[in-house]
């Protein structure tokens, strides 16, 4: 009940500034340069900020044909308001979080949310390393390579260890990603592919540890989408070779493309050594014009009506892939939070070309049940 009652009181208090004046809000502007771990935790000048985690996870006591999917996800908001109230109680600054097990063998999804203003060492995102915590919830950055998130949810809980085993890969232009025709709309943005995971997780009170691959994006943006987007189609997937590709679209009113674009690294080289396959290999970025998503399967939700489509054919140049959903049902309804409803949920790659599994992701989906107002 705590719970909800901060979430629609932060609820209400966003629809509010709608009735304030313009606040200045930082650009985001190509050139600017991304360090670590300078630009992992807080950059709370900005309008919006996120860190996104996504992994797939086995618990070891059979072979796995279906994986269980994990995302856990905080968002930072600047409000707009009491900017120069000194109290603790000012809300200047709005945490959210959403966590999810997505279990494709019972085909259940299993979620969670909080919100809360930052304040009293209870909510907070701080700047330099990565350290974010709302409530019980948390994720933060313990050594150079290393994060550790903690989740409790109402019927699962989790505590992961991720970590590195590739650099950041810097999404768009050196980390500088376009969402749209306008160059005003667009994000610092860069990813921690191929992450290895390990942990304990709780599921219909049965702990278990497990361990995996998992995925991680960081964001942050004042002005990141334009008013003529509806919503966008996100890809993030751990190639099997040892590679990465992410990809995305910014949908118009119509459900057209008004902006893509992708990212894929390639795998080490073949007999690479540990400090080659730290460098990895190459880094190649496509524009709106070599990225094209066509929607194969939908699915219907029983809930809210809304119908998304889960199964895609994405062209990255001039490699084909099909995106195959490992759950159908995997609807977030963050409306208390958030005040939208998202799918996202575990897939498996599937290279057209060869007919073979190319890797493994999470792909989420925004937008298809009204317009997306970030």
């Amino acid at each position: 009940m705590r719970s909800r009652r901060l979430a629609a009181g932060v609820f209400a208090l966003l629809i509010s500034l709608r009735a304030l004046g313009e606040v200045a809000y930082p650009p985001v502007v190509p050139g600017h340069e991304l360090a670590f771990p300078r630009d992992e935790g807080s950059h709370p000048d900005y309008r919006i900020e996120w860190w996104y985690v996504t992994g797939q996870l086995d618990d070891g006591t059979s072979k796995v044909k279906a994986p269980l999917g994990f995302q856990v996800t905080f968002f930072r908001v600047r409000t707009g308001l009491a900017a120069d109230n000194p109290s603790s109680f000012a809300p200047r600054q709005v945490l959210f979080a959403h966590a999810a097990l997505a279990d494709p063998v019972s085909g259940r999804l299993h979620h969670a949310q909080r919100s809360a203003r930052t304040g009293f060492d209870l909510a907070y995102a701080r700047e330099g390393p990565l350290d974010v915590r709302l409530d019980d919830w948390s994720i933060r950055q313990v050594a150079p390579d290393r994060y550790v998130t903690a989740v409790h949810g109402e019927d699962f809980d989790f505590e992961l260890t991720l970590v590195s085993t590739q650099p950041p890969l810097l999404q768009g232009e050196r980390g500088f990603s376009r969402k749209g025709p306008d160059p005003r709309a667009a994000s610092y943005y860069y990813s921690l592919p191929q992450l290895a995971v390990s942990g304990e997780m709780t599921l219909g009170g049965s702990t278990r540890k497990v361990s995996g691959q998992a995925w991680f994006d960081h964001e942050w943006s004042s002005d990141y989408v334009d008013e003529s987007a509806l919503g966008w189609d996100w890809l993030g997937v751990n190639m099997a070779d040892g590679g990465a590709l992410m990809a995305f679209r910014m949908r118009d009113r119509q459900g057209g493309a008004r902006w893509a674009s992708a990212t894929l690294r390639s795998p080490p080289a073949a007999g690479a050594g540990e400090a080659e396959m730290a460098g990895t290999g190459a880094v190649t970025t496509f524009g709106p014009e070599a990225v094209r998503w066509t929607a194969l399967q939908s699915w219907r939700s029983p809930r809210t009506g809304v119908t998304y489509p889960v199964q895609w054919r994405v062209q990255v140049g001039d490699r084909r892939y099909r995106v195959e959903p490992l759950l159908l049902d995997a609807e977030l309804d963050s409306r208390p939070t958030t005040g939208i409803l998202y799918w996202e949920g575990p897939i498996r790659l599937i290279d057209e070309a060869t007919g073979k599994e190319a890797g493994r992701g999470y792909l989420e989906l925004t937008g298809y049940g009204g317009k997306l107002d970030l």
